[in-house]
């Protein structure tokens, strides 16, 4: 029986890719990615800088490569959050998709916020693009959906916003730390903020009332006239 010599080699490229990949995750999304060098990764790996440059020809590439794998996963875990909560009460759903979310994107935090102060800015770009397609038009979707349900108040691109800038800051933010949180509790209590509210209503106030009211362009006309 012949044995397809091609294929056999593809796939040794394909595992050392593998592993240079993993290893590189390991160097690159720890704190100190900027002090990282490739020589520094060649020699965990025990193998010369040119067998690494053979498969990525500089670390910007390998980096790309290592955040495609790791956005793979978040996905993953979005699509799966999803489905474990598919008619569930709205409230669960968002929860479970943003508490999902915001741990998966804890995992390429380290990446984010060195590309993303002064860093590589092709890279910081990359990014924002792919955690635009993968986490937040999904959350914009969902917050649409809840919209057209009748179950949010508010615009669903004024959650979206909220919500955005809370993930963004959370995965880079010393707040867990200095309030001995973790942040997926933070990333609770900001949930549970943007659905239900943070301020609770004064004695003799009705729920109705205290409800936040939400301008439209014809409050905005009749303040002005």
């Amino acid at each position: 029986m012949e044995t397809d010599s091609g294929s056999i080699v593809s796939e040794r490229q394909g595992q050392r890719a593998d592993v240079i990949i993993e290893a590189a995750a390991r160097r690159f999304l720890a704190p100190g990615f900027a002090q990282v060098s490739m020589d520094d990764l060649a020699r965990e790996l025990g193998m010369s800088k040119k067998t690494i440059y053979r498969y990525f020809p500089d670390k910007r590439s390998l980096l790309t490569a290592v955040l495609d794998r790791q956005f793979e996963a978040v996905e993953r875990t979005l699509v799966t959050a999803a489905e474990d909560t598919e008619g569930r009460p709205f409230d669960v759903r968002v929860q479970r998709f943003l508490i999902a979310a915001g741990g998966e994107l804890g995992r390429i935090g380290a990446a984010q916020l060195a590309t993303g102060r002064g860093g590589d800015a092709m890279l910081r770009r990359y990014v924002e693009q792919r955690t635009d397609a993968v986490v937040y038009q999904r959350l914009d979707e969902l917050f649409r959906d809840g919209h057209r349900q009748g179950l949010l108040l508010a615009p669903p691109e004024l959650l979206s916003e909220i919500t955005r800038g809370a993930l963004e800051r959370l995965s880079a933010s010393r707040l867990p730390h200095e309030l001995d949180w973790t942040a997926a509790d933070l990333l609770r209590a900001t949930v549970d903020t943007v659905l239900y509210g943070a301020i609770r209503s004064a004695p003799g106030v009705d729920d109705d009332q205290a409800g936040a009211v939400v301008p439209t362009a014809r409050d905005e006309e009749e303040v002005g006239s």
